[in-house]
């Protein structure tokens, strides 16, 4: 049967798992490789959001990116059956007026920091979120940690600031790179950490959905 492998791993909680519902926000390199392992884990209920459409230079590192021109909600939909999606650009205007309350997890895998700190005003006690993927090449420097324990991840410095800029003092974890960002103009992407960091959430969601 499709599960038999996950079961024996989550043995009682994995009924848990069936029953939750999740939402994935942002379904780029990093989100869309939490979907598919959230998916293939026996979640029940996943919803996505994002607003973009893939482009030919998302195909290192995207799942769902051969379907060049198509926004990827809709692509991703026809590859995971019964998922539900939103197509909707994220802002803090939208984080506000969006009903977040009957979601299990909200999983934030999005760029846009004043949305990140939006969401973590709104969300904090059922969110876990990435940051900083690029310029990095080594998958084993992946960590989950408070976003206040982060190290050698500017964009989770940025987000630190930003977030004690804007009064915010809770308290919510984060999958991050302690790999030094490598000295690049460029915003080079490499799968091996961008799809690890997904992997990464997706793990941290299941063990926070199962706690009892």
């Amino acid at each position: 049967m499709r599960f038999d492998r996950v079961k024996p791993l989550f043995k009682e909680n994995f009924p848990k798992i069936k029953a939750s519902k999740v939402l994935i926000i942002g379904i780029g390199g990093v989100g869309g490789f939490c979907l598919d392992c959230l998916y293939r884990s026996g979640v029940g209920d996943i919803t996505i959001i994002d607003y973009d459409t893939f482009e030919i230079s998302n195909q290192n590192r995207q799942i769902g990116s051969e379907s060049v021109g198509e926004k990827k909600v809709v692509a991703l939909s026809n590859i995971y059956k019964d998922i539900s999606f939103i197509n909707a650009k994220i802002t803090p205007e939208w984080v506000e007026s969006f009903d977040f309350s009957s979601y299990d997890l909200i999983i934030d895998a999005i760029d846009d920091m004043p949305s990140k700190v939006a969401l973590a005003h709104k969300t904090y006690k059922k969110l876990i979120s990435s940051c900083g993927a690029a310029k990095r090449i080594d998958p084993t420097k992946i960590e989950i940690n408070s976003i206040w324990k982060t190290t050698n991840d500017p964009f989770a410095k940025k987000f630190r600031y930003q977030l004690k800029k804007s009064g915010f003092d809770k308290d919510f974890d984060v999958v991050f790179s302690s790999e030094a960002p490598m000295r690049i103009d460029e915003l080079g992407s490499f799968v091996g950490v961008t799809g690890s960091m997904g992997l990464a959430l997706c793990s941290l969601a299941l063990r926070k959905l199962t706690v009892s």
